[in-house]
């Protein structure tokens, strides 16, 4: 079945068709092209602008031409894979080692401080752990979520120190509104809260390259995204917000998921940011850590011409994927903690030299209609700073809960919670953490609790498979290597107080707790 004409006119003018001379009478026909399709949408969003409220005409104008910059950008770069050939492997001293890092002395805690914002990602929804409303308010520990234990983290600082390192949340206007309702509860807490939104950008039909929605309106919000936390960096200078941290003598962002419950202020990375000497300072600090074979797919540190490079799994050619995932010889992965200079952030803003690579994501909407959202990532950025470095740091720093697996790891007494972070127990005897893998029956947060009466004990644990209807005891343990497969049709109930040590449970089995 052939291609219909505008589906033929999206693969042309993303520059993707192989196999094909290009003559000049088809340079000519596809640069024609990429001017209507740049020149179409152009009238396409000033018709969008003018349905904006008259309050936020302004905000959402300077939107639309990062937007509109984005998209000409897609329009004319070759597609988002790396050029294999001009990326060069670091070698193993590249990376600074953590524990190389200076401790600071105790009377300069405070003046590090004082140069230090933190920002955490909030533009998420639960929506893939079956939840409404931010990822940030579900709950993770007695009772906290993940806000609440990212706000106690700060607090505890700003009191140990005698400081007042501000929060600041970026959200999504997915999330702004919940967040901010959230945010009362805070008020007798020492915590200087900021926040800004991310970019509203129009998802664009795959097919017509044109916006979906066809006005501001509540109506249309399935038409727009928020664009990737690579926005951050334009939004945080939009707000206001970067220069009233610079004029304040602020010097430092620390940047992170608001997910990752591993990424808590750590002194000994800004003492070696603050006190480097000027000509070595680093603009950006990206944390790598350690790859194992679950973490096979996370972006990697790379050279090319002379600059550290993020390079993402999405970027990899398709011949090359297999040697991507190699442990041996692409040994760590971005962890997403980075700091990186508020000036540095200002002059790359104010110059228009910030670049990262362009994240094309596929989505079909509820009505069948596919469509493309233009995205970016963060850590991509790190080219476009100078003195750019990466540092390898212990596993604990990365912590992120994307799905019940991992929520079921931080509930569990694997982890202590002290101040809002949370430290692998003493007790376990290997410091990694175990790779556990729930089934489709335990995908949303609801039915994931129902399935356990309690979170078993899992001190030493190496490895948890569960698939089918299974439901879990109170007071279970789980040891070494344990796989539990009900299939269809069949239920597995793990009895209370049961012990499970490098074991194979299927079929059915049915011991209720009384």
């Amino acid at each position: 079945m052939g291609e219909s004409p505008a589906s033929q006119s999206f693969v042309r003018i993303a520059g993707f068709v192989k196999g094909h001379r290009r003559t000049p009478s088809d340079i000519e026909f596809r640069d024609a092209m990429r001017k209507d399709a740049q020149s179409a949408m152009n009238k396409e969003l000033n018709k969008l602008l003018a349905t904006a409220p008259a309050g936020i005409q302004q905000k959402a104008r300077t939107e639309f031409d990062g937007f509109e910059m984005l998209f000409g950008r897609f329009l004319h770069e070759t597609g988002s894979s790396a050029d294999w050939d001009k990326l060069t492997l670091l070698p193993d001293d590249a990376i600074k080692r953590y524990n190389s890092l200076e401790t600071p002395a105790a009377t300069d805690f405070k003046s590090l401080l004082n140069q230090l914002v933190v920002i955490k990602l909030n533009g998420g929804l639960g929506t893939s752990m079956g939840c409404t409303g931010p990822k940030s308010a579900i709950q993770v520990r007695n009772e906290l979520t993940f806000l609440d234990l990212n706000v106690q983290q700060i607090e505890n600082l700003n009191k140990a120190y005698d400081v007042d390192v501000p929060l600041v949340l970026m959200n999504s206007f997915n999330t702004d509104e919940d967040t901010q309702k959230i945010l009362r509860k805070y008020s007798h807490i020492k915590v200087s809260i900021f926040t800004f939104n991310q970019s509203r950008y129009p998802r664009v039909n795959r097919d017509t390259l044109m916006p979906i929605p066809k006005s501001f309106g509540e109506e249309s919000i399935e038409g727009w995204y928020p664009p990737g936390h690579g926005d951050v960096y334009n939004s945080f200078f939009n707000s206001g917000l970067l220069d009233q941290f610079i004029r304040q003598g602020k010097k430092y962002v620390f940047i992170s998921n608001i997910d990752n419950m591993g990424a808590t202020v750590d002194l000994n990375i800004l003492n070696f940011l603050v006190n480097s000497p000027e000509s070595q300072a680093p603009e950006f600090l990206m944390e790598v850590t350690d790859k194992t074979r679950a973490d096979v797919k996370g972006g990697t540190l790379v050279e090319q011409e002379g600059k550290l490079r993020l390079l993402e799994y999405a970027q990899v050619p398709s011949d090359k994927v297999d040697e991507f995932k190699s442990v041996s010889k692409f040994k760590i992965f971005n962890t997403n903690n980075l700091w990186i200079s508020l000036q540095a952030i200002k002059r790359n803003i104010e110059e228009k030299t910030l670049h990262m690579e362009i994240i094309v994501n596929p989505k079909t909407l509820d009505n069948g209609m596919n469509v493309i959202q233009l995205e970016t990532a963060v850590g991509a950025a790190i080219k476009s700073f100078d003195k750019a470095v990466g540092i390898n740091v212990p596993r604990r720093r990365f912590l992120p809960v994307k799905t019940t697996s991992d929520l079921l790891i931080v509930m569990s007494n694997l982890y202590a919670m002290r101040t809002g972070a949370l430290e692998m127990s003493p007790k376990r005897s290997f410091p990694s953490v175990p790779l556990v893998k729930l089934g489709h029956q335990f995908s949303k947060v609801k039915d994931f609790l129902q399935r356990f009466a309690s979170i078993p004990d899992i001190l030493e644990l190496d490895h948890l498979t569960v698939s089918g209807d299974v439901n879990f005891g109170k007071n279970v343990s789980l040891r070494g290597t344990v796989i539990i497969i009900a299939n269809h049709g069949e239920k597995i109930d793990i009895p209370m107080g049961s012990i499970l040590e490098n074991k194979i449970v299927s079929g059915n089995l049915r011991i209720l707790d009384h």
